[in-house]
């Protein structure tokens, strides 16, 4: 196996170098502070040459960056490749667009995002669909879960193979409860599922049909009505003190102003007076001294009265409050999910529950917030206030929704938004942030969520899968058992070429997904029957404790890097 850094070992730092570690891998980890019970890191200053230095960079292979400061891991990442032109670099970074140029750029850099990992789970967990990892193939995103099998599962006493053509379902790994065998091994021999045995799985991903009733549009137009009439409320009373100051204006001009003056002219000169637009003023200066208080009060008060009204115009036309009339007009009635939150974990899932079909609503506090032009841009409704007040929760329809998640970035947040949730609806299914790895599962028993979920606990077997396996395209723990999707170049030097797919699934204890050569993409059992050729790509999952398996070859690494 290659030699491996990981480089700051912060909550999800650590939870990459025991998983690498857990996979006999050889990884030094490197921390700015001591660790209770782990004595042979390297300790340092994360920003020093001299760190790096010992923590051997010039003969590793690979280098995991998972610090939280973009601009220090900008710092490690040049100084580490001063050190060493030819190291593989993982890093982590918020920025995704400098991620994406800089994997443009850096030969063997690749970027990754605890946000874009992590936010499957939430979607998958939402759409009740409990997943310990995912896939992504055929520009889809596959939900893996865990089958466990006992003697009422219908599974039981299947035979693997007959499980296995199924362009609805992908087998990722089987474990026996009493030997070791690959799943292709086992169903060459034609072995049947018995209680204890686990099956990894990936299923396909469905897209949902949506149907908008007549009924439907109109309850969101009576919504719309009843929101633009709250909304206005202000708006309109204003406007009938502007219209009765005029009116009043007017009256007193006509019968006790001037003798000759019309309604009209009193009228134009109300209205003129009272705007500030002015109008016939050398009247008003041959009237009388009452009639002249009068007319500096009607300023005064006319003055006050046109500019809350201007104000109230103004924020109707150009503010948000138009925007918010016709985000409410669309909000669905009913089977909707509702994110609150739009982080980087929240616009994924919002674009992932969308992409599947979904009707989503997205609470969000910040106005400012970088991503909601591109929410709206989808004509996702937003509504811009506190998803923790029980009125905002309300508005979204929860009690009729299919779902709530709440991923903002502070934990005390997310929890008072599902409690809310619940004291509104009990029944309502609730997906829970929490960045704090102890509390999530507690978190979900104690108030019966649906999940709770850590992204940095989701995301680590990614990064160590990354690290292990070159372009990894998903990942999955079960047990201890760390297990990797990748994509596999056959070289014409490659201990596989020549080989079938079978003969090769069998002596590394891999499971192959499916292969694209030049012409075609090959699956089910002419998939295993297949030979393996120069230039062909093998896409296949394996336990990451076995990958120098693959890594055996007389010439370049066959990984597509």
């Amino acid at each position: 196996m290659p030699r491996i850094i990981v480089y700051g070992l912060d909550s999800i730092g650590y939870r990459i170098f025991c998983l690498l570690r857990d996979q006999n891998a050889t990884v030094i980890g490197v921390s700015e502070q001591p660790i209770p019970h782990e004595s042979e890191l390297i300790i340092g200053d994360l920003r020093s040459t001299d760190t790096l230095v010992r923590a051997g960079i010039d003969t590793a292979q690979i280098l995991v960056i998972t610090k939280e400061d973009d601009a220090l891991k900008l710092d490690i990442l040049l100084k580490a490749r001063l050190l060493n032109s030819r190291i593989r670099i993982v890093n982590r970074l918020f920025n995704e667009s400098l991620g994406e140029r800089l994997d443009h750029t850096l030969p063997r850099h690749t970027t990754m995002s605890v946000a874009k990992l992590a936010a499957p789970i939430f979607t998958f967990a939402a759409l009740e669909k409990q997943a310990i990892g995912h896939l992504g193939l055929y520009g889809q995103t596959w939900p893996i879960s865990e089958e466990y099998i006992d003697a009422q599962h219908p599974w039981c006493q299947r035979k693997l193979s007959e499980l296995w053509c199924n362009d609805a379902r992908m087998l990722i790994h089987y474990l026996t409860s009493d030997t070791t065998i690959s799943l292709v091994e086992a169903m060459s021999l034609g072995m049947t599922l018995q209680a204890g045995d686990r099956l990894i799985v990936g299923t396909k991903p469905t897209r949902r049909q949506q149907q908008f009733s007549g009924v439907e549009q109109f309850n969101k137009l009576l919504n719309w009505l009843g929101q633009f009439q709250r909304s206005v409320r202000s708006g309109l009373l204003v406007t009938l003190v502007l219209l009765l100051t005029i009116l009043v204006a007017t009256f007193t001009y006509v019968n006790f102003g001037w003798g000759q003056s019309t309604v009209a002219d009193a009228l134009y000169f109300s209205v003129g007076m009272i705007t500030g637009a002015g109008g016939n003023e050398a009247i008003a200066e041959q009237a009388s001294a009452e009639v002249k208080v009068f007319t500096v009060a009607m300023m005064l008060l006319g003055a006050g009265v046109i500019g809350v009204f201007y104000a109230l115009l103004n924020d109707l036309v150009l503010g948000t409050r138009l925007r918010q009339f016709w985000d409410v007009a669309r909000i669905p009635q009913r089977s909707h999910y509702i994110v609150c939150g739009l982080g980087g974990v929240g616009v994924k899932v919002v674009h992932q529950l969308t992409d599947q079909g979904h009707e989503v609503i997205v609470i969000e506090r910040n106005t400012h917030n970088r991503f909601l032009s591109t929410v709206r841009a989808r004509n996702i409704p937003v509504i811009l206030a506190d998803a923790s007040l029980p009125p905002t929760l309300k508005t979204a329809n929860v009690t009729k929704a299919q779902a709530l998640i709440a991923v903002t970035n502070d934990d005390m947040s997310n929890l008072e938004i599902a409690l809310t949730a619940k004291q509104l609806v009990p029944s309502i299914a609730v997906v829970v942030r929490s960045n704090q790895p102890e509390q999530a599962s507690l978190m979900r028993q104690v108030f019966d969520f649906a999940a709770a979920l850590n992204p940095l606990d989701i995301a680590a077997p990614a990064f160590a899968a990354t690290a292990l396996g070159g372009q990894v395209f998903g990942s999955g723990v079960t047990g201890n058992i760390l297990w990797i999707a990748l994509s596999l170049l056959i070289t014409p030097n490659h201990p596989f070429c020549g080989k079938s797919v079978e003969e090769v699934a069998i002596a590394a204890d891999l499971v192959p997904l499916y292969l694209k050569t030049p012409n075609q993409e090959i699956h089910g059992w002419d998939l295993l029957r297949v030979a393996l050729n120069p230039g062909d790509i093998l896409h296949l999952t394996i336990p990451a404790k076995n990958i120098d398996r693959i890594w055996q070859t007389q010439g370049s690494l066959p990984l597509l890097t």
